[in-house]
């Protein structure tokens, strides 16, 4: 079973990332589910949310506490929470920044860690503003083509039913986001 933990403050979506992406699954004949966790419900606030997909029915019903893939939608939260916690050795950790992959080994040599400056794709997509870009559809993207688990294309089919307003801007950033990605993975290789 794969268990997916997204890191995010209130307001840049990672409740509605953990939708779409459970979703997506579902789209791709998997069982899914996804739900969030919030301290002090305010923007800006630390939120998580987890998703879970499996070929079989899934009847756990609690947090996700040993992800094998986490998601940081700002990387500056990674850097005052622990996003590490729990996390498989060897399991993606991806990381929206501008920064480097080297600058975030502080968390652990034994994570597969990817950077995407997911934030740059949202705001030339129009996506939320310069103090809170939307990155949730984007950097889906660049996780679905980083762990190779979901096609493109239930993604983007997934997106009319979470996100109403700038559908377009979104499936072009997701895209965008899933180029970037496959680059970075070539350059690794």
């Amino acid at each position: 079973m794969l268990q997916i933990r997204i890191h995010g403050r209130g307001g840049q979506g990672a409740v509605v990332a953990s939708q779409i992406l459970s979703y997506a699954f579902f789209l791709q004949g998997q069982y899914a589910q996804s739900f969030p966790t919030f301290g002090a419900e305010r923007r800006g606030a630390p939120v998580a949310a987890f998703v879970r997909a499996s070929d079989r029915f899934i009847d756990l019903r609690c947090q996700v506490t040993q992800p094998t893939q986490v998601l940081v939608l700002s990387g500056k939260l990674a850097e005052t929470v622990d996003v590490t916690s729990g996390l498989r050795e060897q399991g993606l950790l991806l990381i929206n920044s501008h920064k480097p992959e080297e600058y975030f080994r502080f968390l652990s040599d034994g994570y597969s860690i990817r950077s995407v400056d997911i934030s740059g794709i949202a705001l030339r997509h129009g996506l939320g503003n310069r103090t809170m870009p939307m990155v949730n559809a984007p950097i889906l993207g660049a996780f679905a083509r980083i762990s190779g688990l979901l096609q493109l294309d239930c993604l983007e089919r997934s997106l009319p039913a979470f996100i109403p307003a700038n559908l377009e801007g979104n499936k072009a950033a997701l895209r965008e986001a899933w180029e970037a990605a496959e680059s970075l993975e070539a350059q690794a290789k």
